[in-house]
């Protein structure tokens, strides 16, 4: 027997929940993406933790969030416009069990090609995503974004989707 990973881990595997966000939902997605804004001193604090939560209320109240559950705790969400993955945050608890792959895998389903911007100052995302298939297409100095900090445009596309 050759051990592995799995071998090692112990940790009981989670069930993860999907589903739609409901308005009651605004104020654990504006907490997660506080927390991440504070977690990490490259983002600017543009925003109070109210805001925040006002912020991803609007975003459910257009039906782009997706909630991820554990045990009935809100643990990550992804926001999709359109085709446009404009958030997906993670609690730090969540990170590396494989839930944001479970987010960005529904948003897959939905549609033959997706796009995102990440901050460059943000490497763990952009390996998350180069992971998971996006490729970056544009680098931009920050100039269009709220918080002035350079980004990477990236895009994915379904083996059978047209390039274009």
């Amino acid at each position: 027997v050759r051990p592995g990973r799995a071998f090692f881990d112990r940790r009981p595997a989670l069930t993860v929940t999907l589903r739609p966000a409901r308005s009651t939902d605004a104020g654990a997605t504006g907490e997660i993406l506080h927390g991440f804004s504070r977690e990490n001193d490259w983002m600017p604090d543009l925003h109070s933790c109210a805001e925040t939560i006002a912020f991803c209320g609007r975003m459910i109240d257009q039906g782009w969030v997706t909630v991820a559950e554990v045990s009935d705790t809100v643990v990550g969400f992804l926001a999709l416009n359109g085709t446009d993955v404009h958030s997906l945050y993670l609690t730090p608890a969540a990170r590396g069990q494989g839930i944001g792959k479970r987010l960005l895998d529904h948003a897959k389903a939905q549609h033959p090609c997706l796009t995102l911007f990440a901050f460059q100052a943000n490497t763990g995302a952009c390996r998350f995503y180069e992971r998971n298939g996006f490729a970056e297409v544009a680098r931009s100095d920050g100039a269009d974004n709220d918080e002035n900090l350079p980004d990477i445009k990236y895009v994915w596309r379904s083996e059978g989707a047209e390039n274009g």
